[in-house]
């Protein structure tokens, strides 16, 4: 039966994105879209989005709003547009008071208003709009306080009566943690909703979100464990555990529409498991782009990331340089992030010229051209929530090299030689001697150019899509309107 369902995203791919949130809040709804259900997908309109190719329109009904947030006022607009490239269509939050700035988040102290701008824009573009959602899907803590603000602001509006909430967490290091003061911006009668710990100071809207969501979904079933326990809580252990229900774990599906070495726009040399070819010319033409010399026996690695300490890019410095000196081995690598990080791979580039290419930034082009040229892929991770770059390495045949975390544990399989099953490398534990481990395991079966074969064919042979991944957020969601 189809389902009515506002999507609530801080960021959704091409529009703009800083990580694995987007990808998601773009491929399912486009799954759901595609499935026959009413999907309202709702982001902020930032200053950053290129408009032209959105062809927006104005949404009459929801002009010139008002929003009185604390002794705050701020006016909003709707547009109306699609995806590019699809016919998915998204509504955009037109604010430039919070939403013109240099960059997606800030710490500015104002924050917690751009989010809160952001979630009572959309419910009430929802009343505007004569719209009932059955499922309200909130994503982390940008939009973590809309059933909060369900119960209380907008508890009156029968409109929302058939409305239940799902939150889905993806990455739980990151919670909207904002003084308790705060708390008189969101408006309505809220402190007989709010957790204990709200008293103390803070006013922590991952813990409001998952304690009032009808449901709780997270990005893996690894890390639906992993976040279930002191180490990985981080602070949210008693809202979690006191949930009955437990938090659902579905790992999250990849778009192959977008990632697909047999179709993928940025390639110019085409492969799949029947015709290996062009995934060494495309390794050849990004060497000779990077100004990177060819050896038939030297493996490329690659790396796109953003560089934070939980890519555990920390477990690197010592061990990529040696790495680089005693084994043949090219390292391609492209991300930004803390600059500890981006300085290493700058200096690592210039020590070793002929051996490393590190590009700063993040470009589509290079990290699809990276991901299809090189031989393996690594993915130190401290804890990675779901994780996607593995998942397109598999089906562009690049063996993945990655720790036993979250949804990494969940989409590799360690190569059995006995067998020849399996899809990776995967070390466990979170120090140089893993990392050291697995680095030369690859190096030294790349050398067995049969098991290394029989490797990337069973990574290609894997299917990650969202046909199979989103059928179990329709699941949810029926299971989930049968709560009350």
């Amino acid at each position: 039966m189809p389902l009515r369902i506002c999507f609530a995203a801080s960021e959704i791919a091409p529009l703009a994105k800083t990580g694995g949130l987007a990808d998601v809040a773009s491929a399912l709804p486009r799954y759901l879209h595609r499935a026959g259900h009413d999907v309202r997908l709702f982001m902020p309109l930032y200053s950053s989005i290129g408009t032209a190719s959105l062809n927006l329109q104005p949404v009459d009904a929801v002009q010139n709003g008002e929003l009185r947030l604390g002794p705050h006022t701020y006016w909003f607009s709707l547009s109306k547009g699609e995806l590019p490239g699809t016919q998915m269509p998204v509504y955009l939050v037109h604010c430039p008071q919070v939403f013109d700035r240099a960059s997606l988040y800030t710490n500015g102290p104002d924050e917690h208003l751009r989010f809160l701008v952001l979630q009572r824009a959309i419910l009430d573009s929802c009343q505007r709009l004569g719209f009932a959602p059955q499922i309200m899907h909130c994503n982390d803590w940008h939009t973590a306080l809309l059933p909060v603000l369900l119960k209380s602001l907008y508890a009156w509006d029968r409109l929302f009566e058939p409305t239940r909430t799902v939150m889905s967490i993806h990455n739980i290091g990151y919670q909207g943690d904002f003084p308790s003061s705060t708390i008189y911006d969101v408006g309505g009668n809220l402190y007989s909703l709010l957790a204990p710990e709200t008293g103390a100071g803070h006013f922590n809207w991952m813990r409001e979100g998952v304690r009032h969501a009808d449901r709780v979904t997270t990005v893996s079933p690894t890390y639906a464990q992993e976040i279930c326990t002191p180490e990985g809580a981080h602070g949210l252990l008693d809202a979690l555990r006191a949930r009955t229900d437990g938090v659902v774990g579905i790992l999250n599906g990849v778009d192959y529409g977008e990632w697909n070495p047999a179709t993928d726009r940025y390639l110019k040399h085409h492969f799949d498991p029947q015709d290996l070819s062009g995934k060494q010319r495309t390794k050849d033409a990004l060497l000779d782009w990077f100004n990177l010399p060819r050896h038939a026996d030297r493996p490329l690695l690659g790396i796109v990331s953003r560089m934070t300490s939980q890519k555990g890019f920390d477990l690197l410095f010592d061990v990529l340089p040696e790495f680089l000196i005693s084994r043949n081995l090219s390292l391609a690598v492209l991300g930004s992030g803390e600059p500890r990080y981006e300085d290493f791979f700058a200096l690592l580039q210039q020590r070793f010229p002929e051996r490393v290419s590190f590009t700063r930034g993040y470009n589509d082009e290079v990290a699809h051209l990276i991901e299809a040229a090189s031989d393996m892929f690594l993915m130190p991770s401290m804890y990675e929530p779901c994780g996607l770059n593995q998942m397109y390495s598999l089906k562009y045949g690049t063996v993945p090299i990655v720790r036993r975390t979250g949804g990494l544990a969940d989409s590799v399989q360690m190569w059995d030689g006995a067998t020849r099953q399996g899809t990776g490398i995967v070390f466990n534990n979170f120090d140089v001697q893993g990392i050291r481990w697995a680095l030369h395991t690859a190096l030294d079966l790349f050398q067995d150019q049969d098991a290394w074969l029989q490797m990337m064919l069973n990574g290609m042979a894997q299917d990650f899509s969202w046909d199979a991944q989103g059928q179990k957020y329709e699941a949810l969601y029926e299971e989930t309107l049968r709560l009350r």
